[in-house]
């Protein structure tokens, strides 16, 4: 693998891409990165890490969104003055994200990573979907509860996933040419997901040697 190698993870809520992610971690022996961006993105911004779990991706509204990239493209990234809490989370979490890709390989989970590197041509992007019944089996398990609340969690968090990416990047989420990979957890399982992911990562690398 490439030094500075990043695998985005987007996933459907209930597909394992959670998981795909840490274990696809594992298996490179890189980091990644889920809640653990939030930390991170607080720590270097300077900002309460509080605010990151209260907005985490989490939609606004097309006209503050304008606003953010209006100040990101003025080259204000670093200094977060006089902006929206929502203005001020979203680009450390971008920021962070950059200065990752620059440093090290990893997994990044979810938070419009893709979008962030879309231009980095050591990133592979990945979309982790599943069938609605085998989500609900999945969350209904890891949260106790029944059918009918697992599959109102999965459709509102989808939702939110959704909007928030929808927003913030110029694709729409879940929809293949988004991504370089669309993946169905159900249908690889967890494992051969994984092994599809590095797979990829390795013809890639292997094409671009060859040009």
């Amino acid at each position: 693998m490439y030094d500075n190698t990043v695998i985005t993870i987007g996933r459907e809520f209930g597909s394992g891409g959670h998981e795909i992610g840490m274990k696809l971690a594992e298996r490179l022996g890189v980091k990644c990165y889920d809640k653990e961006l939030l930390q991170l993105a607080a720590k270097n911004s300077g900002l309460c890490e509080e605010l990151f779990a209260s907005q985490d991706e989490k939609p606004t509204n097309s006209f503050l969104y304008s606003l953010v990239m209006d100040t990101y493209s003025l080259g204000y990234s670093n200094s977060y003055v006089d902006m929206p809490i929502n203005h001020k989370v979203f680009l450390a979490q971008f920021d962070t994200i950059k200065k990752l890709a620059e440093n090290e390989s990893c997994v990044i989970v979810g938070r419009c990573a893709d979008y962030a590197l879309e231009d980095d041509p050591n990133c592979v992007s990945v979309f982790i979907k599943a069938p609605m019944k085998d989500r609900v089996e999945r969350i209904k398990k890891i949260y106790n509860i029944t059918d009918s609340k697992a599959s109102d969690l999965i459709q509102k968090t989808d939702k939110k996933r959704a909007s928030y990416y929808n927003y913030y990047s110029s694709k729409k989420w879940g929809e293949a040419r988004s991504y370089d990979l669309c993946l169905d957890s159900s249908d690889l399982g967890i494992e051969g997901a994984i092994s599809l992911i590095c797979e990829y990562i390795k013809i890639k690398e292997e094409h671009l040697k060859s040009k």
